[in-house]
């Protein structure tokens, strides 16, 4: 079983080397996060820049009238300004049956996630795996 809360994610990858997602990154654009952060008042949009008003970076979550807090996250432990417009901190639980072929699991943040994709994470840890150097 997973638990996750946020926009960190974890896969499994077989011996194969394929990957297979475990958990999703709560990001403010997936529908049903935006629904429930636009139904308690917040605000979804990237952050603009001036003058020109042009939107950068990916979607935030912002308060009705202010440009705060500006998380990219739908989900986050802790920050209450952002839970006032429906961030939430409860984990997303996913069941998940480990099989003989499944080889090791990879937790990463976003700072990962973001640059590259669950096969590219697979194909440079799997020597490590192979070799026995996971560390």
């Amino acid at each position: 079983m997973t638990a996750n809360a946020g926009d960190s994610r974890s896969i499994i990858v077989d011996r194969h080397g394929h990957p297979r997602q475990l958990t999703r990154d709560h990001k403010p654009d997936c529908p049903d996060e935006k629904k429930r952060i636009l139904d308690r008042g917040g605000r979804v949009k990237p952050l603009t820049n001036s003058p020109g008003g042009q939107e950068i970076g990916p979607s935030r979550v912002w308060l009705a009238e202010v440009q705060v807090p500006g998380l990219a996250m739908s989900r986050s432990l802790g920050d209450y300004v952002a839970q006032s417009v429906g961030v939430s901190a409860e984990p997303e639980f996913n069941v998940y049956d480990i099989s003989h072929d499944d080889r090791f699991i990879v937790i990463a943040s976003d700072g990962v996630w973001e640059f590259l994709t669950n096969e590219q994470v697979a194909q440079i840890v799997s020597p490590f795996y192979l070799t026995g150097q996971a560390e």
